[in-house]
């Protein structure tokens, strides 16, 4: 992959400052034997604001080997730097607007990092296995389907096909014959799914039918009229903890800074207002928490 450092378009060098910029808004603290990359009026740049500075770039450019990207990247931090000190020599960081901004930004980056604090301290691996093991608890209950259907556009073609069927004709002959829908080619077979894949009315017919039962009636739905017919049941198959462990991962993550928010709020002191200035009636913390059981 080629890589025009020499003679960046104008596009280009946007994505840098833009880079560089997200780095000198975020502090980023050097170790003292850190490599120093420039120096600008005296100020040191380090090796780590770089690294930084690649990390803030979009996909396609993160994948430009480092050594490539580097050059323009010093070039991107040195450019923001000389701005940025020349606004400080206007006094355009005692601006009003710019202190306001500040203060926003601070708001975020401070959230960030007391919420990530909060959840990196929860996610252990006990915390994961009790998850998943509550995961596997929830699968046990739950099953899955194997069903064919026939998609017809109306009741009387779906009824004279249930007709053909009990009199011995092949489901997926007459599917790949007769069904509009994309499993026709296939014999109808729609494989494998759980409670809640398929529309209601579909739902509804197939899981209390047994294996091999055809269900007496068409049954309607937005798309058509539906010759339906199980094939096989099972319980659901528990997926393995490596592969669902990001997204447990998550889900904990969620929860704990939930939890969080919610003891902050129930220790602060809280008065909203309306549009014309009023205050807001706060309802007893008792009530809201009695709303939130299930």
């Amino acid at each position: 992959m080629k890589f025009p450092v020499p003679g960046i378009t104008t596009a280009l060098s946007a994505v840098f400052i833009l880079a560089a910029s997200v780095v000198l808004s975020v502090p980023v603290f050097a170790a003292e034997d850190d490599q120093v990359v420039a120096t600008v009026d005296g100020n040191k740049v380090f090796l780590i604001d770089v690294k930084e500075a690649q990390k803030s770039l979009p996909a396609q450019y993160k994948k430009v080997p480092f050594e490539m990207i580097y050059p323009a990247l010093v070039d991107s931090i040195i450019d923001a730097k000389l701005a940025s000190n020349n606004a400080r020599i206007r006094n355009l960081d005692q601006d009003p607007e710019f202190k306001k901004q500040m203060r926003r930004i601070e708001d975020q980056m401070l959230q960030r990092v007391v919420l990530t604090q909060e959840m990196e301290a929860g996610i252990t691996d006990e915390a994961l296995e009790k998850s998943y093991a509550k995961l596997v608890k929830s699968f046990a209950k739950k099953e899955e389907v194997r069903a064919r259907h026939i998609l017809v556009k109306t009741e009387e073609e779906a009824k004279e096909i249930i007709e053909k069927l009990k009199g011995g004709a092949d489901f997926a002959a007459l599917a790949k014959e007769k069904s509009t829908g994309p499993s026709g080619a296939g014999g109808g077979d729609l494989g494998f799914f759980a409670k809640g894949q398929m529309v209601p009315e579909f739902d509804k017919v197939v899981f209390d039918l047994k294996p091999g039962e055809l269900f007496d009636d068409p049954v309607k739905t937005q798309f058509g009229f539906h010759v339906i017919k199980v094939e096989e049941r099972r319980k659901k198959e528990v997926p393995p903890f490596e592969k669902v462990k990001e997204q447990l991962r998550a889900e904990i993550s969620q929860s704990l800074g939930a939890a969080y928010v919610e003891g902050l709020r129930e220790k602060a002191k809280i008065v909203r207002f309306t549009l014309d200035g009023s205050t807001v009636p706060d309802k007893p913390k008792a009530e809201v928490k009695e709303k939130k059981k299930p």
